[in-house]
């Protein structure tokens, strides 16, 4: 099967996001210049640099009360700072929870009764139970092709590791198995792990 995107699938849903899997889904938390707190899953996130320490996440529909984008790009845009919490298995039902299209005054964590914790570098709350999470300063948000198709990049300037999950000296995956999202309504969980040795090394 070949198909030009312009054109259409022809299919009963969108193969596209099946496509790329499994995406890794930051849980990205923000405060509003407001005070106000927000939680929301966004599955095109990627870290992007090691030195320094950067990731991405894109943000691809609006709400009409948020000029063309979502409560996170919004909050971000105003304050600069935002946090990425991994998400375990474990925790895929607040995390769904917290997907839903709410009003910007609307807590997620208090909604789907998620602890949160302060960060330690910067004015934003944070998943105090996550694997991990990530204390990031806005470097850039980039529109892209599309209506409301934003990237925001931002460096790590902090990183919160939950004591259990750091084993023998390494962070491990599988002391919390990460939650991943497929296409359509599907999500997968890593509950294995290999190694593979670089030709040289």
């Amino acid at each position: 099967m070949f198909y030009r995107p312009a054109d259409g699938h022809g299919l009963p849903h969108n193969p596209f996001n099946a496509i790329v899997t499994p995406r890794p889904i930051a849980w990205v938390a923000t405060r509003g210049s407001d005070g106000s707190d927000n939680l929301a899953p966004y599955s095109f996130f990627n870290a992007t640099a090691y030195v320094p320490p950067q990731v991405m996440f894109a943000s691809t529909s609006a709400k009409p009360d948020r000029d063309g984008t979502k409560d996170t790009v919004a909050n971000i845009r105003d304050t600069g700072v935002f946090c990425i919490n991994i998400v375990e298995h474990a925790m895929k039902d607040v995390m769904n929870q917290t997907s839903g299209d709410w009003s910007a005054d609307t807590d997620e964590f208090s909604l789907a009764s998620v602890d949160k914790a302060e960060c330690s570098e910067i004015n934003c709350p944070r998943v105090a139970a996550a694997p991990a999470s990530l204390e990031c300063r806005m470097t850039q948000i980039h529109k892209i092709e599309g209506d409301t198709n934003y990237v925001v990049f931002g460096e790590v300037v902090g990183i919160h590791l939950r004591d259990d999950c750091v084993v023998d000296g390494i962070f491990d995956v599988l002391a919390f198995n990460p939650l991943t999202r497929m296409g359509y309504r599907d999500y997968s969980v890593i509950r294995e792990k290999f190694s593979l040795k670089r030709p040289g090394e």
